[in-house]
């Protein structure tokens, strides 16, 4: 699966999210659409990207979506277009985090500019996300002693406290220590902290 980001379109205008999805895909970018913003949430496994969304739908506006994700810490770029654009609008989505704010009608190369911008921003977030997946896998994989002798790793603890505290020997530490460095594929302590901390920050 690539890492690709992909761009979020939401709209409940047809026309309007058909228009920005061709526009996108022109440009060679990914696209997938939404109908509005509670329809984009209830996708499970969405893949990380950017989000271009209008900025008054039904159920929830663009600005409440923003800072839905902005609550939840998705860390994706939020574009917001509108019709009804206006100075306490505009520093409202951008308190809500939103990183671009453009007004109908808009221009196509602005709107291309404002989108390549936010994704960079994305595939910084999608290699992020891809990364933590990945150890969440790895973590998921080791036995539940190996998980209790990286509970003691990550406090800190050296094998004779680990193994006292386990009532095991130093030597068992040792080896469900080398084989939990083995199954996270860290080649140091330091490594495996920042794996564990990747997830568990």
């Amino acid at each position: 699966m690539t890492n690709a980001p992909i761009m979020h379109v939401i709209d409940d205008d047809a026309a309007v999210r058909d228009s920005i999805a061709f526009l996108l895909s022109t440009a060679g970018l990914c696209v997938q659409t939404h109908e509005s913003a509670v329809a984009f949430l209830a996708v499970k496994d969405r893949h990380p990207g950017c989000i271009i969304t209008d900025v008054r739908m039904p159920d929830m506006t663009g600005i409440e979506l923003a800072r839905r994700l902005q609550a939840d810490g998705s860390g994706e770029p939020v574009i917001v277009i509108t019709g009804h654009a206006d100075m306490p609008l505009a520093v409202e989505a951008l308190r809500a985090g939103v990183v671009d704010f453009i007004e109908k009608p808009f221009d196509d190369e602005l709107l291309l500019a404002s989108i390549q911008r936010a994704a960079d921003r994305a595939g910084e977030t999608a290699s992020a996300e891809a990364e933590k997946r990945m150890l969440v896998a790895r973590l998921d994989a080791l036995s539940g002693r190996e998980r209790d002798v990286l509970a003691g790793l990550v406090q800190g603890h050296a094998n004779k406290v680990i193994a006292y505290d386990l009532e095991i020997s130093a030597r068992t530490v040792e080896v469900y220590r080398a084989n939990l460095m083995a199954k996270m594929q860290a080649g140091s302590l330091s490594e495996l902290l920042r794996m564990y901390l990747t997830v568990h920050p």
